[in-house]
């Protein structure tokens, strides 16, 4: 080969290398696609999943990992799967991460509703010291029984009655057909002498339309977004109630997580579920305005109930159905090991001991 030959077989090598380093480094630096998640939450319906669920999971998650990390969210009454059935779901991996109900319909495990009994949690700062008495069991047990990891505790605003008729306070629920959410929400129903009906929060309406029911309890704010208060005329303020739901997420699939988004969700978890509490509270007192038609009335639709006042002797029947209906069943329904759970996390708060 001449010299002149050699030069063109060298700069030919020299073309082709230089394409291969930059093909090489093409497919290098290529971008991975992101983690995509598949996520559970919420009634659907309700803010804590329109302003607060969907954005984080939709919006927030990619924003704060730089686009490494996107996920969509489904609410679970959309999804096809009853409430009782979340729990469930998650322990078994079905349902990877999910927010699911705590407060009404799961008897499989009784002790996860202790921390908001009906007649438990009169008030928001009672329902937070509640929560944080208990927590540190509630983690550890459904980590050691379930393998699931509990990651955020969030609230419903306050369950309160609403009724079609006339009734004066408490007492005046005798007799009454009561929309309940659950076995301790029933349990108080009938220390008062009414008549529980156990539904789906998707129920009330229909049960009221076709005159199955006289009264149902439920959140004020909830009530108003689905217009009961269209259909029922007389409201109580006192909570009976709130509504907890945990976001849990089964344990293979948290731990299979890239460290750096679970630390991620560690940190900002804990963000929206103050956002959720701090707005449950502020829906609590909202949605009994917007009921009612007062004019503090913000986020909800004016209407036109009445408000029976919660008097001085509601406030002794609450505590003493509490003390000797809705803490004793629940420890019959939990088990003999649930006095001394009650006794080291909720007794000192709650100031009643079981026994």
């Amino acid at each position: 080969m001449n010299a002149l030959g050699l030069r063109r077989v060298r700069r030919a090598l020299v073309a082709l290398l230089g394409a291969a380093a930059c093909l090489d480094g093409g497919v290098q630096a290529a971008p991975e696609p992101p983690l995509h998640l598949r996520i559970v939450g919420g009634l659907g319906s309700l803010n804590q999943f329109t302003r607060h669920e969907k954005p984080f999971w939709e919006t927030e998650l990619a924003r704060l990992s730089g686009g490494r990390y996107t996920a969509e969210i489904v609410p679970f009454d959309r999804a096809g799967i009853r409430s009782q059935e979340v729990l469930t779901l998650v322990q078994l991996g079905a349902v990877p991460f999910a927010d699911t109900p705590v407060s009404g319909g799961i008897t499989k495990d009784p002790e996860l509703t202790a921390p908001d009994l009906a007649g438990l949690n009169p008030d928001m700062s009672t329902m937070r010291r509640s929560v944080a008495a208990f927590r540190p069991y509630l983690e550890t047990m459904m980590r050691q029984r379930y393998g699931i990891e509990v990651l955020a505790v969030y609230v419903y605003p306050a369950q309160v009655v609403y009724c079609k008729k006339p009734f004066a306070g408490l007492k005046g629920l005798a007799g009454q057909r009561v929309r309940t959410s659950g076995p301790a929400q029933s349990d108080w129903i009938e220390a008062l002498g009414g008549k529980p009906v156990t539904t789906g929060f998707g129920d009330i309406i229909p049960y009221l339309d076709r005159d199955e029911l006289d009264c149902a309890i439920t959140g004020t704010m909830s009530g108003n977004t689905v217009g009961l208060d269209r259909i029922t005329s007389y409201i109580h303020p006192m909570a009976i109630s709130w509504g907890l739901s945990l976001f849990a997420a089964n344990g293979a699939a948290w731990n299979a997580l890239p460290t750096d988004l679970k630390a991620l969700l560690r940190r900002e978890l804990p963000r929206v579920e103050r956002e959720i509490w701090d707005e449950s509270e502020r829906e609590t007192a909202d949605g009994l305005a917007c009921d009612v038609g007062a004019p503090e009335c913000k986020a909800g639709r004016s209407g036109h109930m009445t408000l029976v006042p919660s008097s001085p002797a509601d406030e002794r029947l609450r505590r003493e159905i509490f003390a000797s209906t809705v803490l004793p069943r629940w420890l019959q329904r939990c088990g003999p090991q649930c006095a001394a759970i009650w006794n080291r996390t909720l007794a000192h708060s709650a100031g009643i001991e079981a026994r």
